[in-house]
């Protein structure tokens, strides 16, 4: 199952965000890598402006080259704005959504529990992080996992009202997925617009 597994502080710094979570090495180097990384002054062009919003959304929720693309092609044949529909194809995958309801406290802890077989859909286990979860369908811990010390930490004082389109039973340990997100209410800084245009091209 292939998934990125290169230094996350040097493509933090690359990007300028802390997009793995907080981390201290961009908190005391908050310039790109490389030799000259602190003193480069070099304007970007538009392509590479398009370029950074494309890894910037790969590398936020997980995802390869390939996969992106195909996600992409996904997007521009469904009905809606592109860039929007996008966004919701990242966030309706199932790694995203474990994520979202607190099970795990970054996206590639909750691709683990996915992976390890400890999440199932509509009572079944799934194993698969890409799996796109549909309206309706109850993403929940498998039963003889929901004492796991991480998942217990992860959801210990987790704002499970947070997000509009999942609805958390505390007393299941599962949450309902309602429906695909509107653009407002996804958190991430990604001009989507810009990873259009650099597909259109």
């Amino acid at each position: 199952m292939a998934r990125y597994t290169g230094p996350k502080s040097r493509i933090a710094r690359k990007l300028g965000e802390a997009i793995f979570g907080p981390d201290k090495v961009l908190t005391r180097r908050n310039f790109p890598p490389g030799q000259q990384g602190a003193n480069k002054r070099r304007k970007t062009s538009e392509y590479g402006t398009q370029l950074r919003e494309k890894q910037k959304a790969k590398y936020t929720y997980g995802v390869l080259e390939r996969q992106f693309r195909n996600l992409f092609e996904k997007a521009s044949r469904t009905k809606g704005v592109k860039g929007e529909v996008l966004l919701q194809l990242l966030e309706s995958r199932l790694d995203n959504v474990v994520y979202r309801l607190g099970m795990a406290k970054t996206r590639a802890a909750a691709r683990q529990l996915v992976s390890h077989k400890h999440i199932t859909v509509d009572g079944q286990v799934v194993n698969i992080p890409s799996y796109s979860v549909k309206a309706g369908q109850i993403i929940a811990v498998r039963e003889k996992d929901k004492s796991m010390e991480v998942i217990a930490d992860s959801l210990a004082g987790f704002n499970h009202s947070k997000y509009a389109w999942l609805e958390w039973d505390e007393n299941s340990k599962s949450g309902k997925f309602l429906h695909r997100p509107e653009r407002a209410d996804i958190p991430e800084n990604i001009k989507e617009q810009l990873i259009v245009e650099l597909y259109s091209k």
